[in-house]
């Protein structure tokens, strides 16, 4: 599994989101990749498809349900209710994600 939380310096609600993210994967006893992806200026953002930060993507899937590709990139802040994501968001997308993969075992047999 893939998980990558994309941010920009300074941003206050990355560490929180990184120690989120690594608490879960604990909880869970999942295993992935956790990559911390630093957004440097507004060309990257848009190459990333970065909405603000901090962003999680599990296997390249943005992490909030229904989150919807508004084509609007760029170093701002995304909003939750603590700063961060929390947790149980976390938790469902690293889940699912961990779902899919089993589907993909599975369809290959």
């Amino acid at each position: 599994m893939k998980i990558e939380v994309l941010f920009f310096r300074g941003c206050p609600n990355h560490p929180p989101a990184v120690d989120r993210v690594k608490t879960v994967l604990r909880q869970e006893g999942l295993s992935g990749e956790l990559s911390e992806i630093e957004i440097s200026d507004a060309a990257m953002a848009k190459a990333l498809k970065f909405p603000g930060s901090p962003t999680i993507r599990v296997n390249g899937l943005d992490i909030e349900a229904g989150f919807q590709d508004g084509g609007e990139w760029g170093l701002a802040c995304r909003r939750y209710a603590d700063g961060a994501p929390p947790e149980g968001m976390i938790r469902a997308a690293l889940k699912q994600a961990q779902e899919r993969e089993r589907g993909k075992t599975v369809e290959r047999g």
